[in-house]
């Protein structure tokens, strides 16, 4: 009966030690996300996030985004894009700007919106600590 107890007490102390250790709040980074798009990526890739035909790739429902992974994608943030790439079957080879002024709470918010956006949709959040690994 004692093993019981201090079984169910060190459980207990385990999820309650849990309790206080939140998440990362994916809806709350897609709000903060959609207006660092605005400001940030809207000029380029428009508002509905199509891009411009043979310029600037789309994001919404971008196969590009489907099949590289997140790390890859943070780094094309970070450290900006040239040459070649193919998105939904159409080739685009302009420059995309480095981006590594904005914080890793930045990236993170900006990519959860552009993953989340558009037809596109991820329950897997990007977040700050990816991006700080990212950097390094």
């Amino acid at each position: 009966m004692k093993k019981i107890f201090v079984a169910g007490t060190l459980l207990l102390l385990f999820y309650s030690g849990t309790a206080f250790v939140q998440a990362y709040n994916l809806p709350q980074s897609v709000i903060r996300g959609k207006e660092l798009y605005t400001t940030y990526c809207q000029n380029c890739h428009m508002e509905d996030g199509k891009g411009q035909a043979g310029v600037f790739p789309p994001l919404a429902k971008a196969d590009y985004l489907k099949k590289t992974p997140v790390s890859k994608i943070i780094e094309l943030v970070l450290k900006g894009q040239t040459g070649e790439i193919t998105v939904n079957g159409t080739q685009y080879n302009a420059q995309m700007l480095a981006m590594d002024y904005l914080s890793d709470e930045q990236v993170a918010d900006v990519l959860n919106y552009t993953y989340n956006s558009w037809g596109n949709k991820s329950l897997k959040a990007v977040t700050p600590a990816q991006v700080k690994k990212a950097r390094q």
